[in-house]
């Protein structure tokens, strides 16, 4: 699928997806739909990159460069809640004096979101869960202060050689966690006395929570 020439246009295929499940999707582009996600965790966004026609892949900037546009896809359970945090990217561990937030790469991956919500409910198989409802959302001024202050307060201590001793729980709304396929995985970090040390990488990642607001802010204007 070509680039979208325009929001209007990206909105439009996204909307005209919503209702479909992942195997009727998957069809239109002779694909086979995977029977668990455990080793196949990144093919319904790349279904949905497909279909939608984002070209960023795996680089470090935003799924639709041109239109200023994040695209994600959000597993909802049966009540509508997320079921799982999400993945912004990876978190940077060395090199970050003078970094700020109007500069990192969260701050540009979420200036603007396509938010795809999914059915996640594991009982359900992947070929017959739907997709739902797009909502296109940028931050307002209370979820940009959130997000910055929980990016500061993280980045702050990389800085001090703590990025092993920060967990999920610490952040408001943004969290960091260990992103690697495996625990052999290892990047340099910048240790407590100044110095590099190997640890795994690390990734920002939305707390469930802040995208349940979302979702809840979106239901709420609709209605």
């Amino acid at each position: 699928m070509k680039q979208p020439a325009s929001i209007d246009e990206l909105m439009q295929r996204a909307r005209d997806m919503a209702g479909l499940t992942l195997g009727q999707l998957a069809d239109e582009h002779n694909l086979q739909t995977p029977t668990s996600l455990v080793r196949d965790k990144g093919w319904i966004g790349q279904l949905m990159e497909l279909e939608l026609g984002a070209t960023a892949g795996s680089k470090p900037q935003q799924d639709f460069l041109h239109l200023g546009v994040e695209l994600k896809t959000i597993p909802l359970g049966q009540n509508g809640k997320p079921l799982e945090t999400t993945y912004v990217c990876v978190a940077p561990l060395t090199n970050i004096s003078g970094l700020t937030w109007e500069h990192s790469l969260v701050y540009h991956k979420l200036q603007q979101v396509l938010w795809i919500p999914i059915q996640g409910d594991r009982k359900i198989a992947v070929k017959d869960r739907q997709i739902g409802t797009p909502i296109l959302w940028r931050p307002n001024q209370q979820e940009r202060q959130q997000l910055q202050q929980d990016w500061e307060e993280i980045m702050e201590q990389i800085a001090l050689g703590k990025a092993e001793k920060l967990t999920a729980r610490h952040g408001e709304v943004l969290q960091l966690r260990p992103k690697a396929a495996n625990s052999k995985v290892v990047t340099e970090s910048i240790a407590e006395n100044g110095q590099i040390k190997l640890i795994n990488p690390r990734g920002f990642y939305l707390k469930t929570q802040f995208t349940a607001q979302i979702i809840s802010r979106f239901l709420s204007e609709q209605s």
